[in-house]
């Protein structure tokens, strides 16, 4: 009996032994995200499954990431608001290969309060409106574009006292679905996530012609570009599956 038991332990040993170099295998893809990109790319990365290969997304403002990836934050791949970034990156040699334009964002007015799919921007007007939030344009897209918006049909001036700034766009759609600002201009991607359609379904889409496209471009960084899960996930993201996914929160495919 004694006999038996020995190999028996020397094979549990063994097993113990190995299990640091299994895990060790594990590769993790660290993905700096523009933070409209949050419920999209959650859905896209449970999508994804390659033994061995964990992605871990890092969300927030697209100027802010940026400037982590330009100071030598070790990001593996950045998916942009825009695709101003990413060719900076390029162009300082901070990432590789030319930026690939994944998706078009859209602006829409979401409101706990207001039915801003029935009276448009004419909700920005009425006089209850006390905080609007956009995201901060100073490093965000989704902000940038909604100043370009409300400058477009002359209301920037008018409601200039009344805007509250998110650090990026999901902190300004946390300020509205709060309650914090009694309407928001926000990513149509987080209007369609389940949190948002649950408080309230109904937004307003802005048109497009009110502002700059916003185009959303992403790049593997220096960081990045010889591991080869990175590039495998990269390419992920270009194909249909993933495609779709982005399309069902709102995005508009790239011509």
């Amino acid at each position: 009996m004694e006999c038996m038991q020995r190999p028996l332990l020397t094979f549990g040993l063994l097993v113990l032994l190995a299990m640091p170099l299994f895990a060790q295998r594990t590769t993790s893809i660290r993905v700096a995200a523009a933070s409209d990109l949050k419920f999209a790319l959650d859905s896209v990365i449970s999508t994804f499954s390659v033994p061995g290969v964990r992605i871990d997304p890092i969300y927030g403002s697209s100027g802010k990431l940026f400037e982590q990836i330009s100071n030598g934050a070790p990001f593996d791949i950045f998916l942009s608001a825009d695709i101003t970034y990413p060719q900076k990156l390029v162009n300082t040699g901070h990432a590789v290969g030319q930026p690939y334009v994944y998706a078009v964002g859209r602006l829409v007015l979401w409101s706990r309060r207001v039915r801003t799919d029935a009276v448009g921007l004419d909700a920005l007007k009425a006089t209850t409106i006390k905080k609007v939030a956009i995201a901060n344009p100073r490093h965000a897209p989704y902000g940038e574009k909604a100043v370009q918006a409300l400058q477009h049909y002359g209301m920037y001036e008018m409601l200039s006292s009344k805007l509250v700034y998110g650090e990026n766009i999901s902190q300004a759609a946390q300020f509205v679905s709060s309650g914090a600002a009694d309407v928001g201009i926000i990513a149509l991607s987080l209007a369609k996530s389940p949190t948002m359609m649950q408080l309230q379904p109904q937004y307003y889409l802005i048109p497009e012609e009110s502002h700059q496209p916003l185009i959303q471009a992403g790049v593997v960084t220096s960081y990045g570009k010889e591991k080869d899960s990175v590039n495998q996930f990269f390419d992920y993201l270009k194909g249909d599956q993933a495609g779709s996914v982005f399309q069902h929160f709102g995005f508009s495919k790239p011509l």
